[in-house]
């Protein structure tokens, strides 16, 4: 490492193999050199530390969305028009009529279903011999109850997970992730723009009412194919690496498990630890329109700036102990959702999702022993692969004692 006049410099590489397995330990060592770093290997600069992510994302003005907010050039053109590619006054008409039905007032209709279906999930799980956090366990909302309310027929949905999990990885650096990525993303984009895909939509979902917003007038027609974009992906990964990251975290750390069983009021508290102490979503960027100062450090205009979101929810200048996962920490302004106008759309939907899970576990579950996990590589998204867990049942819960 070396430092220029400007900021210090690392040759850190984000995105190889045992970066993206354990990336804590770098993230660590980019927030000691300073607010702002430039990475050298990718040419752009990063924001490891709390204090300067949130400065950049609070900033629209000065780190604009509008170029992209992707590590590739290709990514960012293929998505320009999509409600994380742009700035106000763009972006607030898009994210309005993307939000209609992931606002408090609209999610009510669905509290009910959620609610039920991870009771009986966790009704279904508890007590089994072994079954996988991610397969069985964290899919399962996601993919049962969201994806039929994105609304797309069931090729579509069937082909979500994968879709997301490529279009994550091809929205990172041009590396060999990226590229073999590209088939996959390309069926993506062949489905979502496909002119015929309208007449297939289930009227009542989400995607539909895209197109209802275009009727109004509000967007062109050509825009719908593009805003598919902010549900069939954002909408499933991000709340089944949450969900895992839950599981595995109260599995590796069981006193706070107990902890949470003995007070259950701390289950808010649990929810936002478990984001800050694994944020799903690790990276975005922005792109500075002017020449800026950022913690005494001078960024050019015209520069890519990486928000290190599970890096900033890791900073010691910000959270005391930030290594020890602690439910009583009640970290409320983490970046896990974002922050400013950019904040997550789907947040109160993922919440909903992972209040619901770890309320029905909750009474259910003595305790959670992981036998197994596996970090999934991935480029811009941090989630397990495999989760190989066993939910030992509280007293007064029947074990089934069944195997996957």
């Amino acid at each position: 490492m070396s430092t220029d006049t400007d900021c210090p410099v690392a040759d850190i590489d984000l995105w190889s193999d045992s970066a993206l397995a354990d990336p804590y330990p770098l993230w660590a060592e980019l927030r000691a050199l300073g607010p702002i770093v430039r990475l050298n290997p990718y040419g752009f600069y990063a924001a490891p530390r709390f204090a300067s992510s949130r400065a950049v994302l609070a900033s629209w003005q000065d780190f604009s969305s509008a170029s992209g907010v992707m590590l590739n050039d290709e990514t960012n053109k293929e998505q320009a028009g999509a409600t994380l590619h742009s700035d106000p006054p763009q972006h607030t008409l898009l994210r309005k009529i993307i939000s209609r039905p992931l606002t408090p007032s609209s999610l009510k209709a669905v509290c009910g279903t959620i609610h039920d279906e991870a009771e009986a999930l966790a009704d279904r799980l508890v007590g089994r011999v072994r079954f996988d956090g991610v397969v069985d366990l964290a899919r399962y909302l996601p993919m049962t109850v969201v994806s039929r309310l994105v609304g797309l027929p069931e090729s579509g949905r069937e082909s979500m997970l994968a879709w997301a999990a490529a279009a994550f990885d091809y929205s990172g650096p041009p590396n060999d992730r990226a590229r073999a990525a590209l088939p996959v993303v390309r069926e993506a984009f062949e489905y979502s723009f496909d002119p015929r895909l309208r007449e297939r939509l289930d009227p009542d979902g989400w995607s539909a009412q895209l197109w209802r917003a275009a009727e109004a007038g509000e967007i062109d027609d050509t825009q719908c194919h593009t805003l598919l974009l902010d549900y069939w992906g954002p909408a499933l990964d991000t709340t089944i690496s949450a969900i895992a990251g839950a599981v595995w975290l109260f599995g590796r750390f069981p006193a706070q498990w107990r902890l949470l069983r003995d007070d259950p009021r701390l289950l808010s508290h649990a929810v936002n630890e478990v984001l800050r102490y694994e944020s799903p979503t690790p990276y975005f960027s922005r792109v500075t329109t002017r020449d800026v100062e950022l913690g005494d450090q001078r960024i050019p205009a015209g520069s890519r700036v990486l928000v290190m979101y599970g890096s900033a929810n890791r900073d010691e200048r910000k959270w005391d102990h930030p290594e020890v996962f602690d439910i009583r920490r009640n970290p409320t302004d983490h970046l896990a959702f974002g922050h400013g106008v950019h904040m997550c759309a789907g947040m109160h939907l993922g919440r909903m999702q992972l209040l619901a899970v770890l309320g029905a576990l909750l009474p259910r579950v003595e305790r959670f022993e992981v036998h197994s996990a596996e970090v999934l590589r991935n480029n811009m998204i941090r989630q397990l692969r495999r989760l190989d867990v066993s939910a030992h049942p509280a007293s007064g819960h029947q074990a089934q004692r069944t195997s996957t």
